[in-house]
């Protein structure tokens, strides 16, 4: 499943937002990412105003990819956490099955304070996560398709 897209619905969504809202307000994080494992944002929680917010997310998939590789020279799955310390700014990024939860933090919170409430907000976005699998899944099995009642001359006379 690693292969297919993640299709959710908007009650779905802001289910995931509201776990970023409350991370990022209990975190004293400047903001909070969710991401795939491609780099591509799912969602965003805070001010972004000067951030290059598809870089930061290309670069921490890409970031998370290397100590992947890391990991498994010396034995390991994976590292499922990784921090960055800066003078001002620091990032903590969780991998959450097929998605990165990145936190983006200043002075005003603290390591430890960031990963308590990652934890408990991975928890959260798991279950989340366990509905969108379990809806896909159900409509593979034909039970809700996504895309029922569209007919290939739907698709056609939307292009005529």
């Amino acid at each position: 499943m690693t292969d297919t897209p993640i299709i959710m619905r908007e009650q779905q969504y802001d289910r995931l937002v509201s776990v970023l809202y409350k991370l990022r307000s209990d975190s004293a994080s400047r903001v909070v990412f969710l991401v795939d494992k491609n780099g591509q944002q799912i969602a965003v929680q805070g001010d972004v105003s000067n951030l290059d917010t598809t870089s930061l997310a290309s670069l921490a998939a890409g970031n998370v990819a290397a100590t992947g590789g890391m990991a498994n020279l010396i034995g390991e799955k994976e590292f499922p956490t990784l921090s960055h310390e800066g003078e001002r700014e620091s990032i903590h990024i969780c991998i959450i099955g097929r998605t990165l939860l990145i936190v983006v933090f200043d002075e005003r919170s603290s390591l430890g304070l960031v990963k308590l409430r990652v934890k408990q907000a991975s928890r959260d976005l798991s279950l989340v996560f366990d509905d969108i699998t379990r809806e896909s899944e159900e409509n593979r099995a034909g039970e809700d398709p996504f895309f029922s009642g569209i007919t290939d001359e739907d698709i056609d006379s939307l292009f005529t």
